[in-house]
C-alpha cells in the first residue's frame, strides 16, 4: 500500500509542477510590477544593496531583461540604449538593464562598454522567472522589455525584443515619445 500511494504521489507531484507551469500568463499592459530589489552595477560604481520597485516609486523606467553580459547580441542592444541615453533621459526615461549575470561581470563590461545606465543582476533568476521571462532550458532570461510608468504599472511590453534590426527599439522609442 506504501509503495503504490508513493508511486502515485511521484507522479502527480511532478505534474502539478507542469500545470502551473503552463497555466501561468504572462503580465499585460496595465499590471503592476512585481516587488523586486537586485544589486546594480554602473560603469563608475556597483550597489551590492540595490535598487527595486520601491525606490522607483514616481518614476518611468523600462526594464530591458537581456540574456548574457558581453554576448554580441546583448552588446549590441546595450550599445543601443547607450547611444539613445540622453535621448530616453529627456523623456524621463530611466533604463534598467537586466541578466543573470553577477552585478561584478556586469560592472566590468559597464567600463568597458560606457554603459552610462543601471545593470542589474538577477543572479537567482527570481525576478526574471516572476516576469515570465526565465528561460528554462538556457537558464538565461529571454530579451524583452517593460515600460513601467509612475504609478507602478506596466505600460509597454515587448516579450520578443529583437536585436536584429532597429524595428523594436525604434517602435518602443515612438511608443515612448507619443506619451
Amino acid at each position: 500500500m506504501r509503495l503504490l500511494i508513493f508511486n502515485i504521489l511521484a507522479l502527480i507531484v511532478p505534474l502539478s509542477g507542469v500545470i502551473l507551469a503552463q497555466t501561468a500568463e504572462p503580465f499585460k499592459v496595465g499590471d503592476l510590477i512585481p516587488q523586486f530589489k537586485l544589486p546594480y552595477a554602473t560603469k563608475d560604481t556597483l550597489v551590492m544593496d540595490g535598487i527595486g520597485s520601491e525606490a522607483l516609486k514616481g518614476k518611468r523606467y523600462l526594464i530591458a531583461f537581456f540574456p548574457a553580459a558581453w554576448s554580441s547580441g546583448c552588446t549590441k542592444e546595450m550599445c543601443t540604449f547607450r547611444d539613445a541615453f540622453s535621448e530616453l533621459q529627456k523623456l524621463n526615461v530611466e533604463i534598467l538593464a537586466v541578466s543573470g549575470d553577477y552585478v561584478f561581470t556586469l560592472h566590468e563590461w559597464a567600463k568597458n562598454q560606457n554603459f552610462g545606465f543601471m545593470l542589474l543582476g538577477d543572479q537567482t533568476r527570481e525576478f526574471g522567472k516572476k516576469m515570465g521571462v526565465y528561460n528554462e532550458k538556457s537558464g538565461t532570461l529571454k530579451r524583452s522589455v517593460f515600460l513601467v510608468g509612475p504609478d507602478g504599472k506596466i505600460q509597454y511590453i515587448n516579450y520578443n525584443y529583437s536585436v536584429t534590426d532597429d524595428k523594436d527599439f525604434t517602435a518602443l522609442k515612438q511608443y515612448l515619445a507619443g506619451r
